[in-house]
């Protein structure tokens, strides 16, 4: 599953983009968050308030109760702030 990180997440993380295989225990949104944190300290500091990372699934903001299914493409973003 191609994973893909925007603006501090992926400064945070070190990279833009990557390729996973997931754990079959993963259903939600929640549950890929918090596997994340436990990949390495870069993932940890990234996600350290995973309540306020945003969550795309194929280009849909989703909510982090939302299966997983199974998306091409996940992306993750920090929030959004308006001006």
């Amino acid at each position: 599953m191609r994973l893909v990180y925007f603006s501090w997440v992926r400064e945070k993380i070190g990279k833009g983009e990557e390729d996973v295989e997931l754990p079959d225990d993963i259903e939600t949104v929640r549950d890929l968050l918090s596997w994340m944190k436990t990949r390495g300290e870069e993932y940890e500091a990234a996600l350290e308030h995973q309540d306020v990372i945003r969550v795309a699934l194929d280009m849909e903001h989703v909510l982090h109760s939302e299966k997983l299914g199974t998306p091409h493409e996940i992306a993750f973003f920090p929030p959004m702030t308006g001006g």
